[in-house]
């Protein structure tokens, strides 16, 4: 029997209302839930709130509420706001729950017990706003502020419960490094290992003065267990129980890059400690934590002050006017999964989504289903003779399956979006090269015209499959569309077999091809948007003087500039006859808008490996003819050391035509 597949999400301050990060980091957790669903697994997802913080009790003070009925308003507010996003979580944790804290006070008289927390003093620096108490070393190199919210760290001296961080410090670093414990991305792990080299000291787990808001220390009721330990000890009490400890260890845990230094050293080490006692022998280590970065906001951090904060009224706001999946595809496509922030703003995402859904997943899935009910009368075709390119479109198919599942499985998930859509840009560059609509103007080639759109169909429906962790209601509807509805009823009773749905040629011939409205309609920017001004074209100019003395092959800054760089996409790729080393590309710009390039790369690449990727190509450089072709620009390639051709392309999928700066 396969291990069950466990995803957490942090659990989020109920010290105000959910925003675009908490979104964020929830909608990553619930894409890769979704595909282990989808490959027919036991999934276990897990979000919730953190009650316990010092801050909810200051800002229940603030509103003149008692703390239960701030963390209450609040903790709704997060369901409520999961709820209506459509996040597919297994169960809600809260830590002012009786199941949490009893749990707690469990795990942490057994520390007691086995003597890896202790009572000693304190003094030294406290982040307030972190609720994290900072050593000397880290403080001086912090000049002594939070590197959160800049504020100057609080001195102090009381006693606490210490946990025995300093004891695990060497098997700490040899998990990491092994990645028994994985931590990602690779930078995250080098910064917890590069801290950790520095040295491990024990750290004050408990405070005073809580006011009754928290979980007490076992026999001494005067301390309360600080929050971190608590909150971190939900991602277990959740699951010990009778029923669900099978689930243990989490599989992979979503965090902020802010939280890292408590997941990735303080929560492994008390979980090494707690199997030290003979109850807990069973509690391992997460295999994966995953630290994300930030989102910014029009270019800037985002600031309430300055009015690019994204909240809940401008999620709502973009959920009303795109859908929800067209939110849900751009967070996981466009965000931080890496070590960079990255910038949310409107023009960003209207370019995205028409781009990559208005113009090439649904327009496409329009051709098709269009085609079919004109020529066909809404009923999948017979295939007829062979389309020379059918084969083709099968293979991309195939391989894009098959990079798309790792992608899915290593938490690549805008690469496993990317190869979604390159079936459908197979499809599109299928229909361009066989024109169906101007076949079946004669109807001896109904025929052929069969082959193709059972062709497209069978295509489109293995990408709507591997689509559908990130478009769950659209890939939905085109599971409606295409008779396949049996696949959410499998998914509902937790019976998906997507090894076996993926594979080639399961839409049965007279099968009902239903249309319907657009899923993904083209939106045009704001009435009140300046229009885009069109750029002159770009001559190299003349110099006013003689460029200083450089290098031989240096060039100023202007001729650089005169290079117009965008990013493509390849919508077909073809071998030109008669020609052993070139290509011939279409490639995408911005609004749909073609190109057409021939390239030297056919020892390097086959036509079927280049449609869908994203290339890098110089838009200005003057049209030339090639073996009867008229090529309209270049793509770009370096060499590698075995002197072979390789493709430049953007770390991550961006829209067509965008410019390279």
């Amino acid at each position: 029997m396969t291990k069950p597949f466990y995803v957490t999400t942090p659990i989020y301050y109920v010290n105000d209302r959910p925003h675009i990060g908490h979104v964020f980091t929830t909608v990553l957790a619930d894409c890769v839930a979704r595909f282990h669903r989808l490959l027919g697994e036991r999934v276990f997802f897990l979000t919730g709130t953190d009650e316990h913080a010092a801050k909810v009790v200051d800002a229940a003070q603030e509103r003149g509420l008692s703390t239960q009925a701030w963390a209450d308003q609040n903790a709704k507010a997060f369901a409520d706001t999961f709820t209506r996003l459509g996040f597919s979580h297994d169960d809600f944790i809260r830590t002012s729950e009786a199941r949490h804290k009893t749990r707690v006070s469990a795990y942490v008289q057994a520390l007691l017990n086995s003597g890896d927390v202790y009572l000693g003093d304190y003094e030294g620096w406290y982040d307030a706003g972190q609720e994290e108490y900072v050593p000397e070393a880290k403080a001086k190199k912090l000049d002594y502020k939070s590197p959160i919210n800049h504020k100057p760290l609080v001195r102090k001296s009381e006693k606490n419960y210490y946990f025995r961080l300093s004891r695990y410090a060497e098997r700490l670093q040899q998990l990491i490094q092994s990645d028994t414990f994985h931590v990602r991305p690779e930078a995250r792990k080098n910064e917890v290992l590069g801290r950790i080299a520095e040295g491990l000291e024990d750290v004050p787990i408990s405070r005073t003065g809580a006011s009754g808001w928290g979980i007490t220390v076992p026999g001494d009721e005067a301390h309360t267990i600080y929050v971190w330990i608590d909150a971190l000890l939900n991602y277990l009490t959740t699951v010990d129980t009778p029923e669900r400890r099978d689930l243990w260890p989490a599989t992979v845990q979503y965090v902020g890059k802010d939280i890292l230094w408590f997941h990735a050293v303080i929560w492994p080490a008390l979980l090494l400690a707690l199997r030290e006692h003979a109850d807990y022998a069973w509690v391992e280590l997460p295999q994966t934590l995953y630290a994300h970065s930030f989102w910014t906001s029009e270019g800037s951090k985002m600031s309430k002050s300055l009015g690019n904060f994204i909240d809940l009224e401008k999620l709502d706001a973009y959920v009303a006017d795109y859908g929800l999946d067209a939110l849900r595809y751009f967070l996981i496509t466009q965000g931080p999964t890496g070590t960079t922030d990255s910038d949310f703003s409107a023009e960003r995402f209207r370019e995205v989504y028409n781009a990559d859904l208005a113009n090439t997943l649904g327009n496409c899935l329009n051709r098709v289903v269009n085609m079919t009910q004109r020529y066909f009368g809404g009923a999948l075709p017979a295939p007829g003779p062979a389309v020379e390119g059918a084969e083709a479109v099968r293979a991309a198919a195939e391989g894009a399956t098959r990079a798309a599942l790792a992608a899915y499985q290593d938490l690549r998930l805008e690469e496993a979006a990317a190869q979604g859509l390159s079936v459908v840009r197979a499809i599109d560059g299928f229909i361009e090269r066989t024109q169906p609509f101007k076949l079946a103007k004669d109807p001896a080639n109904l025929p052929q015209v069969g082959t193709i759109l059972g062709t497209c169909a069978e295509a489109l429906r293995i990408a709507s499959l591997l689509l559908w962790p990130l478009l769950p209601e659209k890939c939905g509807a085109i599971w409606e569309r295409f008779g396949c509805g049996r696949y959410a009823a499998a998914l509902a009773a937790g019976e998906a077999a997507l090894a076996e749905w993926v594979a080639w040629g399961q839409l049965a011939p007279g099968t009902p091809i239903q249309g319907g409205d657009g899923l993904f309609p083209r939106r045009q920017p704001p009435k009140d948007a300046p229009a885009p001004t069109a750029q002159p074209k770009q001559t190299q100019p003349k110099r006013a003087q003689p460029a200083p003395p450089g290098p031989a092959d240096e060039v100023g800054f202007e001729d650089f500039t005169a290079l117009d760089l965008r990013v493509a996409t390849v919508k077909s790729a073809a071998a030109v006859p008669k020609a052993d080393r070139l290509l011939q590309l279409e490639l995408e710009l911005a609004d749909g808008e073609t190109r057409t390039v021939l390239s030297g790369i056919r020892a390097w690449y086959a036509p079927e490996d280049l449609v869908g990727r994203q290339v890098v190509y110089l838009a200005n450089l003057a049209p030339r003819k090639i073996r009867g072709v008229v090529s309209q620009g270049m793509v770009l390639a370096g060499n590698d050391v075995g002197n072979s051709a390789v493709l430049l392309r953007p770390e991550r999928v961006v829209a067509p035509g965008a410019r390279v700066t």
